[in-house]
């Protein structure tokens, strides 16, 4: 498949700049230590579903999905662009027998992959920790791989729209709410009318959700609806990609 071809020369562009990849990774073992194990010294812990779930526990999986996002919204975002406008790496790989279709799915997958990195890391700090609690957790890898699917097809999609650096302000505008409320540090419970319904339609709070359940072992009808969601916004990203990478490279 020709879309491998440049997933992995960014492999080997990479092999050199592992400790790069600290830097997604570093930031929700931070939040699960400070506030899960820190803070959760104080609070205890929640109902869910009549399971009492510490509060460690509950915020565990919630960074376990923000790893994954993490990783697929950095190389989605800030490593496209500038391969986009600044390396003018995709018009080079047009002039070989790849195109627009195969960008979109090598960059996708590697951003993913990049995410599923991070996931694979901080599911192993909470395995250590004692932070799974049931056998689903084996399946927690690849909602996070389906996590940074969706963020890796979107996020790519809303980079072929920017149009400077400075444009990456909106990104942080929109992770940083992601990140805060999309049930990562309290049940949703907290919110009512349109500001929850906002929230579930994230696709954070959507994967959180999935890893949550999947960790605890409060597994549902309500998990296949998050997969559901999560495959269908990475792949309707993925085409707006491809559609947008065709119009911006080959006109």
């Amino acid at each position: 498949m020709n879309a491998w071809r440049l997933v992995s020369r960014n492999a080997l562009v990479y092999r050199r700049e592992w400790v790069v990849f600290l830097t997604g990774f570093a930031e929700p073992v931070f939040y699960l230590f400070s506030i899960g194990v820190g803070v959760g010294a104080l609070i205890g812990g929640f109902d869910m579903g009549g399971q009492f779930v510490p509060y460690a526990n509950f915020v565990a999986p919630a960074m376990l999905a923000t790893s994954a996002m993490n990783g697929a919204i950095m190389d989605a975002t800030f490593n496209i662009f500038f391969r986009l406008k600044h390396a003018k790496l995709y018009d080079a790989v047009l002039a070989t027998p790849l195109t627009t279709g195969d960008i979109a799915v090598a960059e996708t997958t590697w951003a993913l992959a990049r995410g599923g990195i991070y996931s694979a890391g901080f599911l192993l700090i909470m395995l250590v920790m004692g932070y799974a609690t049931s056998w689903w957790a084996l399946l927690a890898l690849p909602a996070c791989l389906l996590i940074g699917y969706t963020f890796a097809g979107l996020g790519m999609w809303a980079t072929t729209y920017m149009k400077n650096w400075q444009d990456f302000e909106y990104v942080t505008l929109l992770l940083m709410p992601m990140v805060l409320f999309s049930g990562t540090f309290f049940p949703l419970e907290a919110f009512a009318g349109p500001v929850r319904w906002l929230i579930e339609a994230t696709p954070l709070y959507r994967g959180v959700v999935l890893c949550r359940e999947l960790t605890t072992g409060a597994v549902g009808l309500a998990s296949l609806v998050s997969v559901v969601y999560l495959a269908a916004l990475g792949t309707l990203g993925m085409l707006g990609a491809r559609r947008r990478l065709a119009q911006l490279l080959l006109t």
